[in-house]
């Protein structure tokens, strides 16, 4: 598509060249005498070249008017009075370059191409934010259910704000999905989200991923490196699995929410941040209180504007839209035939239960995609996880004989460390557990410095 340049220029010959080097160059152009006459055409130029001295409305004037309106036009000015103040006052107004009179015709296309260049790769990172932010818009995270519907209701009205949110719920319900959402609909949504995966993070080098340290800190740190807080500045830090956060992080994390300041690893200098917080769980946190590996404040301070996500398997209603969504989107993405999905592989999808939620459904829908061979997804090609088994208590259950509860408790413990070769973090995930409970209930067996 061929671009439009707008001259503004009142003095007629030189409006002429320029006109016939843009035509030759293959620009579509219109022409204006005045800025008066100039704001009747700049709706639809790609680019502007106007003077800066002009009969009437200036140069300057003519680009504080577009700046009103919001006009996203480069302007390239020209003068012939081309003093630093002059362009100095020129950029500070809007304008992209600046060519001062007399200027060679070879100079003027180079700095045009420069500045449709520019303009290009800033409308297609708009184009690349508005598509990242439409991903995580409410009709990209499916769920027609009261409970889903509460949700998106509590994000309307939470995102505009800077209140900290605790998302909980199990694995596999969307959780990441709400925190950016959340971040996409704030005003923040230019700025950083960045996410923290607190479990993924091992526990002695949390605190300088967090806060960042100085060089010298310590042994390794051969240069200065600035944390994720510091990262997401302006923005949002969304801090998945917050349970797995240590005491002693726990601390500065406190001190982050409530004063909005820090400090490096080995460094005394107090630095302020403006991010927003955003955590989520699939811990009972309660519980962690209780046991004492999560401190009360810190919750509570999390806690501001609480969010449970429900498991799948309480809100089937919503399977045969998320359904219907993956298929879409993932027959799409994996180059795959099947256009739609029958009623019987809908029936089938209900009947199950879930207990990886709608990231199992995802992975299910994408498995039963890549295998089937029709244009139609059936109930023959939905492949499930049979061996799976469902969320529920055993029925009848009852300690081995001659051990109480603590006791059983601790040999499983026990076990789990023995299997794990002492690896704590190891052991923790085999019994189910956080690395602070599991660190709790060694405590209280008196192993805490043993294993």
């Amino acid at each position: 598509m061929k671009h439009r340049i707008l001259i503004v220029e009142d003095e007629a010959k030189l409006r002429r060249v320029i006109e016939l080097q843009l035509q030759s160059a293959g620009f579509e152009v219109d022409k204006a005498a005045s800025a008066e006459e100039a704001m009747k055409l700049t709706d639809r130029a790609d680019l502007i070249l106007t003077d800066l001295r002009l009969p009437g409305m200036d140069g300057l004037e003519l680009m504080s008017l577009l700046r009103r309106q919001n006009s996203g036009t480069p302007v390239i000015v020209m003068t012939a009075f081309g003093t630093v103040e002059s362009a100095v006052q020129a950029m500070k107004s809007g304008a992209v370059d600046f060519l001062p009179k007399p200027f060679s015709l070879d100079h003027l296309m180079a700095v045009i191409q420069k500045a449709l260049e520019v303009r290009a790769l800033r409308d297609e990172n708009m184009k690349l934010k508005e598509e990242l932010g439409r991903r995580y818009e409410f009709e990209n995270i499916v769920g027609r259910s009261p409970a889903m519907q509460e949700i998106f209701s509590t994000v309307t009205r939470v995102a505009p704000t800077r209140a900290t949110v605790l998302i909980a719920g199990e694995s596999g319900v969307g959780k990441d999905l709400i925190a950016r959402a959340i971040h996409y609909h704030s005003p923040r949504r230019d700025k950083p989200f960045v996410k923290i995966n607190c479990t993924a993070i091992p526990e002695n080098l949390m605190e300088s991923e967090l806060f960042g340290y100085e060089k010298g800190a310590f042994t390794g740190a051969v240069n200065s490196k600035p944390g994720k807080f510091e990262l997401a500045d302006g923005g949002t830090a969304f801090l998945d699995e917050i349970g797995d956060v240590p005491g002693n992080v726990q601390v500065k994390l406190l001190r982050v929410l409530q004063e909005r300041e820090f400090e490096r690893l080995g460094s005394n200098k107090t630095r302020q941040i403006d991010v927003r917080i955003v955590a989520a769980t699939n811990q009972d946190l309660r519980a962690a209180l209780e046991q004492g590996t999560f401190r009360e404040d810190l919750y509570y301070r999390l806690n501001v504007v609480p969010v449970n996500v429900p498991p799948l398997r309480e809100r089937k209603e919503d399977i045969p839209f998320l359904a219907h969504h993956f298929v879409r989107k993932l027959a799409r993405d994996a180059g795959a035939m099947v256009e739609s999905i029958t009623e019987a592989a809908i029936r089938k999808l209900m009947e199950y239960h879930w207990p990886g939620n709608v990231r199992e459904l995802e992975n299910v829908i994408e498995r039963s995609l890549v295998l089937c061979r029709g244009t139609t997804l059936d109930a023959g090609d939905i492949k499930l996880d049979t061996s799976a088994k469902p969320r529920v208590p055993s029925a009848g259950y009852s300690l081995p004989d001659g051990l109480t509860l603590d006791e059983y408790e601790q040999a499983l413990i026990r076990e789990a460390l023995q299997r794990a070769g002492g690896n704590k973090s190891q052991a923790a995930r085999l019994l189910g557990l956080t690395r602070n409970a599991l660190r709790y209930r060694l405590s209280q067996m008196g192993m805490e410095d043993r294993q």
